[in-house]
């Protein structure tokens, strides 16, 4: 994950913002425990998400206390307490890093050097869900076959990640996975996947690195590959949004999901029209 998933915070019900920051504060003491301490500044909201997806969908009350941290020690503060699917949220959080920190070094990426920093953390995380991370290993592999080749098909290289995300959803949900659960995490990943290329299209350009934006219109400045592109773009996102909130409507959800509707509903299609605009001129 990239740290693209967001919710809309002027219309976040307070309960809500407080239920999102304990969720997120409980997966770093997560990934503390399972992954190691290195394998905590990995950490985004975008995983914070999904514990709270897969937390409601699989009936899993958080319980939340008020405990100290080693950067907020000065006062208590609410956190979801350590449970097997924050440390599982916390084994495939420090593999998505580890392997998008390897996939930038072979970009020849000065990040790629920081993958060392979860390397321990990411034999850890093997030990514990040994499948889930070999699944993030196997459709990273197939996401880098796409971009070394070239793909220019947005659907096509979208494929792997997208397929990751649903194979995840079905590990974490067991019992509970649905047609309409995995679809949704299908429609995530590939929403998550063309955000990334979106956000990095001027810098992948300046750069030479695979974009498959760039490689599908061809035009070097985001901003004209946007407004010359719109209607394909348009309807590429518009299709997504529409297919979410059908999938999210069949979901069976067992507590208030608030939350999480307001992030699909309305905080991706915001950071959407955000790195839309955002663009060279």
């Amino acid at each position: 994950m990239f740290g693209y998933i967001q919710p809309d915070a002027p219309y976040l019900f307070k309960k809500d913002e407080k239920l999102y920051q304990a969720l997120y504060c409980g997966l770093c003491k997560s990934i503390g425990k399972g992954c190691g301490q290195c394998a905590r500044t990995a950490l985004t909201y975008d995983m914070a998400f999904m514990s709270a997806l897969v937390h409601n969908i699989k009936k899993e009350d958080v319980i939340i206390k008020k405990v100290r941290c080693a950067i907020h020690w000065l006062k208590r503060r609410p956190v979801a307490l350590v449970d097997d699917t924050t440390v599982l949220m916390g084994c495939v959080n420090t593999a998505l890093a580890y392997y998008k920190l390897c996939d930038d070094k072979a970009d020849g990426d000065k990040k790629g050097i920081f993958r060392h920093l979860y390397k321990k953390g990411l034999k850890r995380a093997a030990k514990k869900h040994k499948a889930a991370v070999e699944m993030v290993r196997e459709f990273t592999a197939k996401q880098s076959e796409l971009e070394k080749a070239g793909c220019a098909v947005i659907d096509m290289a979208c494929e792997p990640t997208a397929e990751l995300m649903k194979k995840l959803s079905a590990y974490a949900l067991g019992e509970y996975s649905t047609p309409e659960t995995e679809a949704l995490f299908y429609d995530l990943g590939k929403w998550v996947y063309l955000a990334d290329a979106l956000d990095d299209y001027d810098k992948d350009v300046k750069k030479g690195r695979y974009n498959v934006l760039y490689n599908a219109f061809k035009i070097p400045c985001k901003a004209d590959a946007v407004r010359e592109n719109a209607r394909e773009l348009n309807f590429l996102f518009d299709s997504l949004f529409a297919d979410m909130r059908i999938n999210l409507s069949g979901i069976k959800f067992h507590f208030n999901h608030d939350l999480t509707d307001n992030i699909i509903l309305r905080g991706i299609p915001l950071k959407t029209r955000r790195l839309i605009q955002c663009g060279c001129k």
